[in-house]
């Protein structure tokens, strides 16, 4: 039975799982289109009313990182414009999520920038997955669900392979690798980068 006053839309980073949440919700996807200006600028028309609903916008801000990004909220606006009476921004990756703080002179908090971002164009909440670091969540002056892939990814872990070892690719994803090697009963395995960087500038 199709959900009444409910819209799934879709950028271009993934269409396909859109369309699958669509076909297990038993609602077809929101029609949009979604194209670019000669000068490279995004152009978006919604091709069906969206008053009143419950909108969320199927984005994953992954590469093009930047195009998938200005989408997403060139999206929002859209809707929000045309009287959405709620919009949810689903991003299963949160670009720019690895710059969550100052860990030099000079350098900007991209992440907190991106929240500035949704927040601003009128998102009224973000559906988010295994975030770099739980602090973004505070980033937000609107709710961030943060839902975490490892009742799904363990069992397939557990499976698949006996011997493995969990990498944490830098600090930020110590708990996250620590936690699951924790679980998996595995050996852990920690990523310097600053002795990478070192090792660049001899």
């Amino acid at each position: 039975m199709a959900t009444v006053g409910l819209r799934i839309m879709s950028g271009n980073s993934n269409p396909e799982l859109a369309r699958n949440i669509c076909d297990y919700l038993g609602i077809p996807l929101g029609r949009a289109k979604i194209d670019r200006f000669s000068d490279g600028e995004t152009l978006v028309e919604l091709g069906e009313s969206v008053r009143g609903t419950d909108a969320f916008v199927i984005q994953s801000l992954a590469h093009p990182v930047n195009d998938h990004l200005m989408e997403l909220l060139v999206i929002v606006d859209a809707l929000r414009r045309a009287s959405a009476r709620r919009i949810t921004a689903v991003m299963p990756y949160y670009g720019y999520a690895r710059q969550d703080r100052k860990n030099k002179p000079r350098v900007p908090i991209t992440a907190r920038l991106v929240a500035d971002l949704l927040t601003a164009v009128g998102t009224d909440r973000v559906l988010t997955m295994d975030l770099h670091a739980g602090q973004i969540q505070g980033f937000f002056n609107i709710p961030v669900d943060n839902l975490y892939a490892s009742p799904i990814l363990l069992p397939h872990l557990r499976e698949k392979f006996r011997d493995i070892t969990i990498v944490a690719p830098d600090a930020g994803g110590v708990p996250r690798a620590r936690a699951y090697a924790s679980r998996l009963n595995s050996g852990l395995a920690l990523i310097d980068k600053r002795r990478a960087d070192a090792h660049q500038a001899e």
